[in-house]
């Protein structure tokens, strides 16, 4: 039979999952998200999260508390006596009468293999880490952070050039149909659960404004894992002179040649900036106020002096 799901995410990556547990005929009792924000040049605008428009879309009805802590809202949850809670980039911490407040409990898709990334930017930190593979897996939530048994995992290959948005992408829809299917042995009763190893454990710390300023004194490909890794948003930066002024440009798309000079230095070519070993090309840029563009326009509008 069809389960009884309470859905809980916000961003744009938890929106294939909900979409597809709706399309697969289960019945959503509710959505959780995080509340409507300050949005637009002013923030007068209260602006809802991607899950909160497509819920109501879909004629869902939608909570948006700021925390689950309060007995009110703890009840208020548990009230819906619903199968199980599906939990996809959420934003909020799930207290434990939260974690046993439906049957079967409380089942998370997180964007990485496992003990390793667990936290907050697994997407992010893979990427900027150098990894060459990472995935999703459902895990079954307990009070630690991302630390519940596994029940299915799906491996993705990180290519040398792909940026986080890219990733992003891929591992969103992955992961939608991974949850499907781990629905599925749910409703069967045949989803086998497998504790976590304490091997190889990292976390996947928030993204600090403070680290997103490109460091040229590193090795070329540790640069250019940084610029992809931070690509789209919250971007990687670095000031340039152009035409004499100092400006704050992020960078979006790299490729790592082979050239050398002193970290820092722009070499000749099309934007090709020297690192401790080796050097980058960049590729794509966006001026501040601007949209991203490709190096080969960039420079049709601006002449690059020095880089810092």
């Amino acid at each position: 039979m069809p389960l009884s799901v309470i859905f809980m995410g916000t961003p744009e990556f938890a929106v294939p999952t909900l979409l597809a547990i709706a399309g697969h005929g289960h019945h959503i009792a509710a959505v959780y998200t995080q509340p409507p924000r300050p949005a637009g040049r002013r923030g007068l605008e209260l602006k809802k999260s991607p899950v909160h428009q497509q819920a109501e879309q879909l004629g869902l009805e939608v909570r948006t508390p700021v925390s689950l802590k309060a007995p009110e809202d703890q009840l208020a949850f548990s009230s819906l006596q619903a199968d199980v809670a599906v939990v996809v980039a959420y934003g909020l911490l799930l207290p434990q009468p939260i974690l046993e407040g439906t049957r079967l409990g409380c089942f998370n898709g997180h964007a990485s293999l496992l003990p390793r990334w667990r936290g907050a930017a697994p997407i992010q930190r893979a990427i900027m880490a150098g990894d060459h593979e990472t995935g999703v897996m459902i895990m079954k939530m307990d009070k630690g952070l991302d630390t519940g048994p596994v029940a299915m995992a799906e491996k993705i290959s990180i290519g040398s050039n792909m940026s986080a948005g890219e990733l992003h992408d891929r591992l969103m829809v992955t992961g939608a149909d991974l949850m499907i299917r781990a629905l599925g042995a749910l409703e069967r009763d045949s989803l086998t659960l497998t504790p976590q190893t304490e091997a190889g454990v990292s976390y996947a710390h928030k993204i600090d404004k403070g680290e997103t300023r490109i460091k040229w004194d590193q090795p070329a490909e540790t640069v250019h894992n940084h610029i992809r890794g931070l690509s789209p948003a919250p971007g990687a930066w670095c000031e340039m002179a152009i035409s004499g002024k100092p400006e704050r440009v992020k960078i979006l798309k790299s490729v790592p040649v082979d050239a050398s000079g002193k970290p820092g230095e722009l070499l000749e070519g099309q934007l090709t900036i020297a690192c401790a070993e080796g050097s980058v090309r960049l590729l794509g840029l966006q001026r501040a106020g601007g949209r991203a563009i490709e190096a080969e326009a960039f420079l049709r509008g601006a002449t690059v002096d020095k880089v810092n």
